[in-house]
Parts: C-alpha cells; structure tokens; sequence
C-alpha cells in the first residue's frame, strides 16, 4: 500500500490536502500528536478546526506512540498529523532540547520502520524544514536539523511526497496529487 508524505510550511494546507487524499467512505484512523491539552487559546483553535474537519467516521487518537500505533491497529488508510508534533513530544521525553539527554535517532528509525511495514495507505504530514526563518536559539536549529532528518527518512520510504504550498500540492515524489 502506498505511503504518501504531504510536507509544506505553517499554515500551507498541508493538513487539508493530506486529509483529501484519504477515502470518503470506509474506515480512518487519524493519528493527531499535537497535544490538545494547552491553555493556549489560539492553539486549542487550530485543533478545534482540524478536528471539526474530519468526517464522522473517521478514528482519532491522539498520541505521540505513532509506531505502536501502526503495529498494534487495524490495517486501515492512516493519516499522521504530523510529525512535527511527535518530534517535539520525542525531543521533551529524551531531554534532548540542548543536545544533551538521549538522542531520538533510534526513535527516527523505529517510526520509519512502522511505516515501512504498515500494510494500508498511509498519509503522513509534516512542517518542512527552511520555509520560516532561521531559529536563534540552539534548540531550534537543533529541532529543524532533526525534523530534516526525519523528513529525509520518510520520503525515503515514502512511494510519493507532496510540497503543499498556499495550498496546492506540488508532487516531488511518485504520482501527481
């Protein structure tokens, strides 16, 4: 089954194109890891709007445990948003924001051997890297340099990956959007 990753900037769409990519009738499952739990008024927003998007029948959890998500579920089309989300979660659990603590290099791998052995159409969201600016602190640049990293693997391992940009899916890899 094919694996889809839909990259863009914030705010691009990416979401958007990535949840059009999946079926309109049958079984979703949603695997949303941006935690819901802020007292961030603008951010319970934006996942008030994704979620107020998602047809009825469609699954979601939300979770950071995205490989054991794909190991353990039922073998149906998966949409992943996104992984920008996961990487911070990852990133806080190991201690690894000024390069100290564990690295999330054998978490990289464990997630891209999931996905590689997920049997179902699998769509896969994330930030990519270059599209804002340069971050000024060390623990920002650390995060774009391990978010491209992550981003490299996946479209690795990836039959097609998508550039959305003001919303319009561009393909780089594999068939067209």
């Amino acid at each position: 089954m094919p694996t889809t990753l839909v990259l863009g900037g914030i705010r691009s769409g990416k979401s958007r194109v990535a949840e059009s990519l999946l079926p309109a009738e049958g079984p979703v499952r949603y695997l949303a890891t941006g935690s819901s739990l802020s007292e961030d008024a603008a951010w319970a927003e934006r996942v008030a709007a994704h979620r107020s998007r998602r047809p009825d029948h469609w699954v979601t959890a939300e979770t950071t445990d995205i490989a054991d998500e794909l190991r353990t579920g039922d073998a149906i089309p998966t949409l992943i948003d996104d992984l920008g989300g996961w990487l911070t979660s990852i990133m806080d659990a190991r201690g690894a924001w000024d390069g100290g603590g564990e690295s999330v290099a054998a978490d990289i791998c464990d997630l891209v051997d999931a996905i590689d052995a997920y049997s179902a159409d699998l769509v896969i969201v994330s930030p990519e890297v270059g599209l804002t600016i340069v971050p000024a602190t060390a623990s920002g640049r650390l995060f774009a340099d391990e978010l491209g990293a992550l981003n490299q693997a996946v479209a690795q391992h990836s039959e097609r990956v998508l550039l959305v940009v003001a919303g319009q899916p561009l393909a780089i890899k594999g068939a067209s959007a």
